[in-house]
């Protein structure tokens, strides 16, 4: 996994690439969004971890207009407690994960893991906090539910993704392709207007499906 850090701690970005070089590839570090976004198109990482607060164009701005141009590319936010009101935002830029600055290095290095294996890497607790913000658009919805746009089997799919499940184990579980499963999620996302996995998720959460935290 090739992986750019954008971030202005320098102190911070040292201990990351001292964590992450022995399992992963460091490609770039970058201290600003505009940086970020140069960095993205020239080096084309496969995650960016994105600090949310940085000099000039914020970490959510960069995350937006890197998820438009290249929307292969993962981007994982970086956060601190204090930056948690900006989840939802982060989001709806594109990004497909949350890990806290100040996690154990083990737990950094497993929720990266996490991500190869098709999972959305949260830290704990926060997804809930996500949930609470989709509960809050609920007026924007339209008069006809997109759930019921879904067919059965998109259901299924969708509420086994939503307990934390990879492709793979969801495929096992309804006697299907892992491709068959990439297929069928590619359609969820394109009747619910969703841009990745990580909305396809807090989208079944707050209409009931799966539950409220990844699985363990």
């Amino acid at each position: 996994m090739r992986i750019m850090i954008a971030d202005d701690h320098a102190l911070y970005v040292e201990g990351l690439i001292n964590l992450l070089s022995a399992d992963f590839e460091i490609v770039s570090t970058v201290s600003s969004g505009e940086a970020a976004i140069e960095h993205a198109r020239r080096v084309r990482p496969d995650v960016i971890l994105m600090d949310i607060n940085m000099p000039g164009m914020d970490g959510i701005a960069a995350a937006k207009a890197i998820a438009a141009e290249h929307p292969e590319i993962k981007i994982i936010m970086l956060t601190s407690f204090g930056e948690t009101d900006k989840l939802f935002k982060a989001i709806r830029a594109g990004s497909v994960g949350y890990l806290l600055k100040d996690l154990e290095d083990t737990d950094i290095v497993a929720g990266l893991y996490e991500l190869e294996k098709g999972r959305n890497p949260f830290s704990p607790g926060l997804e809930n906090q996500i949930l609470q913000e989709f509960r809050t658009q609920q007026a924007d919805e339209t008069a006809i539910s997109q759930e019921s746009l879904l067919n059965e089997r998109q259901l299924e799919v969708l509420e086994l993704v939503a307990q934390g499940l990879d492709y793979s184990e969801v495929g096992r579980r309804l006697f299907i392709s892992e491709r068959t499963v990439k297929y069928h999620m590619g359609k969820i996302k394109e009747v619910l207007q969703l841009a990745n996995q990580a909305q396809v998720v807090a989208w079944a959460w707050q209409h009931g499906l799966g539950k409220s935290s990844p699985k363990a």
